[in-house]
């Protein structure tokens, strides 16, 4: 196969060049002390709170768009199939196990992930013979909205502002 210098719009050596001069270079500890000042963590208890009001909004808002107390607890379930789930996790991933070595935290991820989905998993199954009158629609919209709800969070975490200090 014959190159066509110039074809794809750039030439190799200027590609070389350009990641050559985006070398690495690590954060000094000042660096990564100001970073962490000016982006403090999101608390993952936080999370599951907002979480918490989503769903119960969203609860109180089918059961008043629906009328029925059934798919008002439909809702619910759904939001609670989300909730306990991602408190489990988060209950996991706070223990000092966790916090041992890296290794030990990414172990503990993927072990708190498998029993958070499981979890789920099992409370989905449940739901028809926990919820009388199971409105399936009601359900999976709130474990949606409730799931979403991380973004938010995110979104609205506190931050401090971001300051020139030059």
């Amino acid at each position: 196969m014959t190159k066509i210098p110039g074809a794809s719009g750039f030439d190799d050596e200027q590609a070389l060049k350009a990641a050559q001069e985006r070398e690495f270079k690590p954060f000094t500890a000042e660096q990564a002390r100001e970073l962490r000042a000016k982006s403090p963590p999101v608390s993952p208890w936080r999370v599951i709170a907002v979480q918490a009001l989503a769903g119960g909004v969203v609860a109180l808002v089918a059961w008043g768009l629906s009328g029925k107390v059934s798919v008002g607890w439909s809702a619910a379930y759904g939001a609670l199939a989300v909730l306990i789930p991602a408190a489990v996790f988060a209950r996991g991933l706070t223990s000092r196990l966790t916090s041992i070595s890296p290794v030990t935290a990414i172990a503990g991820v993927l072990v708190w992930e498998v029993v958070k989905i499981a979890l789920t998993v099992a409370m989905l199954i449940a739901a028809p013979r926990l919820v009388e009158e199971l409105s399936w629609p009601a359900m999976l919209v709130s474990m949606v909205v409730t799931m979403q709800v991380y973004w938010a969070a995110l979104w609205l975490a506190p931050r401090k502002p971001l300051t020139d200090n030059a």
